[in-house]
């Protein structure tokens, strides 16, 4: 297991759709300085910074930044139309990125499970000939039970799960449920921990972001059952800091907690 940041560890620095912009949003080098900042060696750069939007020239760059820093690339994005998914595997292999996390939903598109599992059939063989391993991630919508069978429907080393600790919530399955059912496929980690707090009028929760380490996510648990399992996945940051008055104020808030997360993961993963 290796450490590491995501351009969702600093979504108010990158920008957030809908909220005011910082002035200076972060670009995908500002985010290897921060890891270099925080001594992580691990950068997954998602589809909040997308990296098709950058020139050959930006990803030549990109890469070699990357190498010169000592940091490993992570390749992410949504959607799953095989043009779209090949054009990443290019991506990825350029950033020379073992994987690529992807969210099967967009904002306009939402397939059904068996739409996915045609997609990743005409797409797969590239994937390995590459190399390059389909992370899927559990993004509040399937049941774990549904990635799974996708999962068991291809049996591909090059197909695993992107595990997010707090996306399932969304669709009623906790933690030790996912984690039991699609353990074996992890090859990626999100930590993202979370609080709850019941609501002014008694009638529900509020579920938001917080410090990893300072929430209800037993991470040290987590890592070690999936160390006892076949892979060894990255742990990758994920930040939900709720805004402030400001989007300074917000970008300030994430900074602190991503430092705040950083040292106490580092606790419980020392290289």
């Amino acid at each position: 297991m290796r450490l590491g940041i995501s351009s969702y560890t600093y979504v108010w620095g990158v920008g957030v759709p809908g909220f005011p912009r910082p002035q200076r949003p972060l670009t995908a080098i500002d985010l290897l300085d921060k890891a270099v900042e925080l001594g992580v060696t691990v950068v997954q750069i998602a589809d909040n910074l997308p990296l098709h939007e950058l020139t050959p020239l930006q990803l030549k760059e990109l890469a070699e930044a990357a190498r010169n820093r000592g940091i490993t690339l992570e390749a992410g994005t949504s959607g799953i139309q095989p043009v779209h998914l090949l054009r990443y595997r290019d991506i990825a292999a350029h950033l020379e990125s073992p994987l690529l996390r992807v969210v099967l939903d967009t904002e306009t598109s939402h397939p059904t499970a068996d739409e996915a599992a045609v997609a990743l059939e005409a797409v797969l063989p590239r994937f390995a000939d590459g190399n390059i391993t389909i992370a899927i991630e559990n993004h509040d919508r399937f049941p774990a039970t549904t990635l799974a069978t996708l999962m068991d429907r291809f049996e591909s080393p090059h197909l695993g799960i992107c595990l997010d600790t707090a996306n399932s919530l969304g669709c009623g399955e906790d933690l030790a449920t996912v984690l039991r059912v699609l353990g074996p496929w992890v090859v990626n980690l999100h930590v993202k921990d979370f609080c709850a707090r019941r609501l002014p009028h008694k009638k529900g929760f509020l579920v938001e972001g917080c410090p990893a380490g300072s929430g209800l996510l037993h991470i040290s648990r987590l890592l070690d059952e999936l160390r006892g399992l076949a892979r060894d996945p990255n742990v990758i940051l994920e930040l939900w800091p709720p805004p402030e008055n400001s989007v300074e104020a917000s970008v300030s808030k994430e900074d602190a907690w991503a430092r705040e997360s950083i040292a106490y993961l580092r606790q419980l993963i020392p290289t």
